[in-house]
């Protein structure tokens, strides 16, 4: 049986623009794909932590160094440029695979430049 798990996360990352005339997507600074493990075209679920929303689209990579976090598309009406959000992507694991498995929890700070990585998150 396959369980699914998180396998990334980068947490309280600022939203830089909302563009609802992009076709659609997540822009993210490839940095910050790299730390948390996210690959492009890889689905995430995003959580405002602003407004509560919450959705699912797919990644592409930005600019390096950038800080870029770019909500596209029709995703632009649920994010605007100031958000906080928290950007997760899940993968299916076989218990093989579960035991001492641990995600990548990327911490930022305000320009969303990588403060932190864990394999556990901090109270």
């Amino acid at each position: 049986m396959l369980r699914q798990f998180m396998l990334g996360k980068i947490h309280r990352c600022t939203v830089t623009r909302a563009d609802l005339d992009y076709v659609g997507s997540v822009t993210i600074d490839s940095i910050l794909m790299e730390a948390a493990g996210f690959l492009e075209n890889e689905k995430v679920e995003i959580y405002n932590i602003a407004n509560g929303s919450r959705f699912a689209t797919y990644v592409i990579p930005g600019v390096r160094e950038s800080g870029e976090i770019g909500i596209n598309g029709a995703a632009a009406h649920l994010a605007k440029a100031g958000d906080l959000v928290i950007l997760v992507s899940y993968g299916w694991l076989t218990p093989d695979e579960i035991d001492g498995y641990a995600p990548k929890v990327v911490f930022v700070d305000a320009r969303n430049r990588v403060t932190s990585i864990n394999e556990r998150e901090q109270n």
